[in-house]
This record gives structure tokens, sequence and C-alpha cells, in this order.
């Protein structure tokens, strides 16, 4: 390594704490537990021509490998000759963005010092409300769903776009939060974009593209190096999901050549009448970090480490919603592409892949509202990130009650209490719901949740693998499957919008992991700690 590539590898290390510091920022400004709390958000630094060159650790892949593209369509929509200094950019456009309205991404130009446009920085959030129906699959069209950002001026040469905001406070049920979320996405952005050129005046640098150069070069070799030890030629795989009324079955053909990978989701069901679509790029988001994670976890993501991936589906599938499909829980479906797509390269690595995990979030979304409408209490929106649990590994269980692939993290009651009139009255690791194997598989968990006195809430069910557990593999068992009922014992709908009267509490089951291995080959020790921790009985 000569003394040129050792500079560069410094100013790498630094870039990283660049847009880690950019992502925190956004982490302690924001008004909204999904944010501040479970970390659903995105940062990044752009090159001039909008590829990406770092991200910050702390965020989800639907984010992050989303905003990857989104950058493009700012450059273009907003014109190379109207980006300003001083400019901020905001969209939640589904197509644009990361798939669907509740999450705002905001992108600011970074100028040097004589004016000439250095990159972007980038950022994405998900809020607790973008108005329309509210967050749930219910609508039948993307104008439904919400208030629709365009990609536009959020600022102007420094100045607010006071019209917006105004737009925005008057169409969304918690407007103090939501523009809250904003500004911190602003806030973030300029974050990183002071410490940048802080960054390019001590390493007495006047742009990014010397430095971006080095690290494509590098990410791209080391991702093809990842691949070539994968076997060249198609793998199939398919799962079903239960959908919204009918089952669904995701389907995907596999190419890996000397140049990269591809996923085609022929044979995937048509797209649903219902909110649960998933726009291609969001589906290519987990596509690409499935196969990151299982074949160079250790590798930065960045545009290069991203373009070897590439994905198609015909018209017309839940994987290739167009406007104006429903679009507002496509991470339901979305999530599935991950244990998809590696169900398929299981087949190219046999022994190397997890079994299947519950996959989508169980999302706890509410609309608190007043039992008595005479009593003047206010209307709170309520959010709360739930996970089931990760399929088991080859040589090691899965994780209970974790995020994957999301990745965003489990949000405390104590948080989720604080901010709606709600109490969460049990909150446990649920026994028996890992699948058995050589390896178990990771543990669902129990959540009891009921209005405080004087509230009912209208909640949005979004739940999956409800009659679809997560498949074992190489022998070991399927999870157990997910249950949402009432504390009476009353079965509820998994996907659609109900009512929790002010005298009953709702349950959630959340799903388990497969496991992997046979199970008689499970070590008696790892037997004896299962029992004594009480995850099986």
């Amino acid at each position: 390594m000569n003394r040129r590539e050792v500079d560069f590898q410094i100013m790498w290390n630094r870039l990283i704490s660049v847009v880690e510091e950019q992502a925190l920022t956004l982490v302690r400004t924001a008004f909204s537990t999904s944010v501040r709390e479970a970390g659903d958000l995105s940062a990044g630094v752009f090159d001039r021509s909008g590829q990406m060159v770092a991200q910050a650790v702390t965020g989800t892949p639907g984010h992050v490998n989303t905003m990857a593209a989104a950058v493009g369509h700012f450059i273009n929509d907003i014109g190379p000759e109207r980006i300003y200094p001083g400019d901020v950019y905001i969209t939640n456009d589904p197509w644009k963005g990361t798939g669907h309205l509740h999450d705002i991404t905001v992108c600011t130009p970074v100028f040097g010092a004589d004016e000439h446009l250095v990159g972007f920085f980038a950022s994405t959030a998900h809020v607790v409300d973008v108005g329309g129906r509210g967050y749930g699959p219910e609508a039948a069209e993307v104008y439904e769903e919400g208030i629709r950002i365009p990609i536009m001026k959020w600022a102007e040469r420094g100045e607010l776009n006071r019209d917006l905001i105004n737009i925005i406070r008057n169409n969304v049920r918690e407007s103090d939060q939501v523009l809250g979320d904003m500004h911190g996405l602003a806030a973030c952005n300029e974050t990183g974009r002071r410490r940048l050129l802080e960054m390019l005046s001590e390493f007495e640098m006047t742009d990014l593209e010397e430095l971006a150069g080095f690290i494509y070069d590098r990410t791209r070799a080391a991702t093809l190096g990842a691949l070539e030890r994968v076997p060249r030629g198609t793998y199939h795989n398919e799962m079903q999901v239960d959908g919204y009324d009918e089952p669904l079955t995701l389907a995907v053909d596999l190419t890996v050549t000397d140049e990269g990978m591809h996923a085609d989701f022929t044979g995937t069901s048509p797209l649903s009448r219902y909110g649960i679509n998933v726009p291609i790029g969001y589906a290519e988001a987990y596509f690409t970090y499935g196969m990151l994670v299982a074949l160079a976890p250790e590798l930065p993501n960045n545009h290069a480490s991203l373009a070897p991936f590439t994905v198609s589906a015909p018209e017309g599938v839940i994987l290739n919603a167009k406007e104006p499909d429903p679009v507002s829980v496509r991470h339901v479906i979305g999530h599935f592409v991950t244990d998809l797509c590696l169900g398929a390269i299981a087949k190219a690595l046999p022994g190397e892949i997890p079994a299947e995990g519950a996959g989508a979030l169980w999302n706890f979304q509410a609309s608190a509202r007043a039992a008595d409408p005479a009593s003047g209490l206010p209307p709170v929106e309520i959010l709360m990130f739930n996970s089931g649990g990760s399929g088991a590994r080859p040589a090691l269980d899965g994780l209970t009650a974790t995020a994957f692939p999301s990745g965003v993290m489990t949000m405390s009651a104590e948080a989720t209490e604080q901010v709606g009139p709600i109490v969460i009255w049990r909150k446990e690791i649920r026994e028996n719901s890992g699948g058995a194997g050589a390896q178990r598989g990771g543990m669902g968990q129990i959540i009891e949740v009921g209005p405080v006195d004087g509230y009912q809430f209208e909640f949005s069910a979004m739940f999956d693998r409800v009659a679809n557990p997560a498949r074992g593999r190489d022998g070991g068992e399927d999870g157990a499957p997910g249950r949402v009922y009432l504390d009476d014992g009353t079965p509820f709908p998994s996907k659609g919008k109900e009512t929790v009267s002010a005298d009953r509490r709702l349950v959630l089951e959340l799903p388990g992991g497969g496991g992997f291995g046979d199970p008689s080959e499970r070590d008696p020790d790892a037997v004896a700690n299962d029992e004594a921790q009480g995850y099986v009985s």
C-alpha cells in the first residue's frame, strides 16, 4: 500500500465518522419514537453525481438501499441549474424515495469555499403520520394513503418554504412530531455538511471525486471477489406468505454471473387491491441486503457494493407496484424478499444460509380516541415496532425478538407509554416459538396492550406469518406461527382496521424463527439451558 492509499484509508475512516455523527444528530433531534428509540432511519454522503460514497451504520436497509437511488432523482427533478448553497430538498414519493409515504427523505447539497458543488448528504426517517387513512393497508390507491410530497425545496438559499410547512401542518394528525422530524432530518444533513467541509479543509481537498473513486474501485473488487465462491448458474426459490385476504406466492430466479447477481421475480403473485404492494426499488433493497450480509458482511455499503446486484419483475406482480398502487405497508411483503433470496442462494451454498425468520415487523399503529366523545380527551397517534424471532444459523441459534432483515431496534414499553394513552400489560418471550433444530430458531414474544381509562383505540393490523410460519432449513423444524386476539379469546384479524374497546386488551403472539439442522443433534447442554431459561417447556 503506497502513501496515497494510506491517506485514502484515513480519509475513509474519517468519512464514516462524519456519517455516523450525521445519523446520531437525527436520533438526538427526532420527535417520534420510531426514530429516536427504534432507529428507523438512514444517513449517507453522496458524490456530486448522486452516487452513495458512505452510509452510517445506524439505520435500516430498506431506507439506506432505497435512499442510494433517491439522490439521483433529487438532482434530476430539481435540475442541476437550480441547486444552490443553502438549499434543502424533500420528498416522500414512494417511487423516488423508500417505497411508501411514511418515510421522509431529505437531501442537502454541499458546496466548497468557492461555491462549487462537492456532493450531497441525504437522510430518511419514518414519521408517525402522513394523514389520509392512517398507517395501514386498507387504501385502494396511493392517493388515499396520505399527503404526497413531490421532490421539492424544503429550503432555498437558506429560506424555509413556509407554504410547504403550512400544507403539511394542515394535512397530518401529529403535526408537531412530523414537522419536528423533518427539521431533524435537515439538521442532521447540516451536521454532515459542516463536518465534511472541515475534513476537506484538513486534508487540503476540494472535492470527494478522487476519494470516492478509490472507495468504489476497492469495494467493487471486494464485492465481486466475494461472489466468486458462488457457483455460476440460476437458483429458484418460492415462499408462501399470508397476504391480505388470500395467500401469496413469492418467487425468485437468482442468476449468478461473473458480473454480479440478478433476481427475477417472475412467478410472484399479482398485485393486491390493498396497500401491501411493494415498489421494485424496495424489493431490490432487501435482495441486495440479504446477499451482502450472506456473502460479504464485512464490506462497506456504497454505490459500488450495490451495483453488481440487479432485479426485474413482470408488470402487475406484487413486488413491482406502480403508481397509483397502494403501498402503505410495503414492508409486510417486502421484508420477505431477503429470506426468499437467501433460500435460493442456499442451494448454491449448502450448510451456510440461516433458516427463515419472522421477517416482517409486527408494527403496532393505533389511533387512541376518547371512549366518550364528550370527555374532551385529545386524540393521539401511537406507533411501536415489534419483532419476532430470526432464523437459526448454521452454528448458532436464531436471535430472539430481533428485527431481521429490517434492523430496527426494539422499542421499550416505557418509551411507548410515555407518548400515548396506552398500557403495555405484558411484553415477554414467547415460550416454544422457536423452531427445533440442531440450532434453535429465535423466539417470538407476547405483547398485551390496552388503552388507559377513558380511551379506546382504532388499530391497524398489518401482520404476517399467522398462517404461514417461518420454515426450518436442513432438517430444522418450522417456527411457531403468530396469533392475534383479544384478552377474552376473541380472534382478531391479522390485516385491516378494527377497534379495541375501552374494556379490552389486544394480545399479539409474534412468530418464531425456523430451526436449522436435525433436532436430535442439538447439544444436550443447549437443551438444558432452553428449559432453564423457559424457552421450551
